[in-house]
């Protein structure tokens, strides 16, 4: 199968490329470089540099490959940004995207996974968090993602798309063979910054310790990319392979269980020998106490069981990557 990636040369999309290579595959990155890194393409993979906001920019793509479906994953993923510049986001996750509906629709390309996100769900009353939830988000970003979901419902019911919305948690570790990693900038996410405070010396301040937690910090369900990549690929396969009506579902990505925050500072130590020179401050507005999917769709709809998501794995690949670069 003929299969375009979106953002591929980004964190996840990099490695949801190894993925569908090792499934035999042929693969179309395309990725305009202002988040992603030319040196995690493969090679010998098709590196289109283009803009989803411009059409001429990637319209000629699909005049030059025959592509049975798209996993797209190019976007903005900032949420403190995304509350300070929200054009941004409706631009680069929303916009951009219709673009990217209508060349397909343009060239008879209807299956479509989309990268979508937790945050759709804000601040859940009921944790582990089902897809039947309500969908509340709090931030830009999230809105960002749900408006392009609630398109591609659209789309599936006007024009026969073929649609799965992947809403995953907290995406985390790098390859295991050191092929690609998280190579953010800035850096937001809580595993890498902790990481960097051990090789640097600096301070990691962790956020509340008051939380209804088992020890009053923040729970969240960290999923590695390795899984998530494998998500995708059967995701994509799923859809490509469909036959009768079009098919069209959301499905979460998570571990069903959580790490709290001391949890993963322990581990980091345990990992890396080193101590973690954290401090203590008061909470964030709009952080929940917990963060957990129900992943029995998942497992339903796709087969899909995590393999590679247990802590020590994760920080440990995740710090074998951040040695390396």
């Amino acid at each position: 199968m003929n299969i375009l990636v979106t953002g591929g040369a980004g964190y996840i999309g990099s490695q949801t490329v190894l993925a569908l290579l090792a499934k035999n595959h042929t693969v179309i990155v395309l990725d305009n470089l202002s988040k992603g890194h030319k040196e995690v393409v493969p090679e010998g993979v098709s590196l289109e540099i283009a803009d989803l906001n411009h059409k001429k920019s990637f319209r000629s793509i699909f005049e030059k490959y025959q592509i049975d479906g798209v996993i797209h994953f190019a976007g903005s993923i900032e949420v403190a940004e995304s509350q300070v510049d929200p054009q941004v986001y409706f631009r680069n996750n929303t916009s951009a995207s219709l673009n990217l509906l209508e060349v397909m629709r343009e060239f008879e390309v209807k299956n479509i996974v989309f990268s979508s996100t937790a945050a759709t769900y804000g601040l859940p009353k009921v944790v582990p968090i089902l897809e039947s939830s309500e969908l509340s988000p709090i931030n830009t970003y999230g809105r960002s993602k749900l408006m392009t979901e609630q398109m591609l419902r659209d789309f599936s019911r006007s024009y026969s798309f073929n649609t799965l919305c992947l809403r995953y948690f907290n995406a985390c570790g790098a390859d295991k063979l050191g092929r690609c990693g998280e190579m953010h900038e800035p850096e937001t996410h809580l595993i890498p910054n902790i990481l960097k405070s051990v090789i640097n010396g600096t301070e990691v301040t962790v956020f509340g310790t008051d939380y209804n937690t088992f020890d009053g910090t923040c729970v969240r369900d960290y999923i590695h990319t390795m899984d998530l990549a494998d998500a995708h690929v059967l995701a994509i396969e799923k859809l490509i392979n469909h036959t009768g009506e079009a098919f069209v579902e959301s499905i979460n990505l998570g571990t069903k269980s959580g790490y709290s925050i001391n949890q993963i500072i322990d581990t980091v130590e345990k990992v890396t020998d080193r101590k973690v020179n954290k401090v203590y401050g008061t909470r964030r507005a709009g952080d929940p106490d917990m963060l957990v999917a129900d992943n029995s769709k998942a497992k339903e709809l796709l087969n899909w069981t995590p393999k590679y998501s247990d802590l020590e794995n994760i920080i440990q690949t995740a710090w074998n990557w951040h040695l390396k670069h």
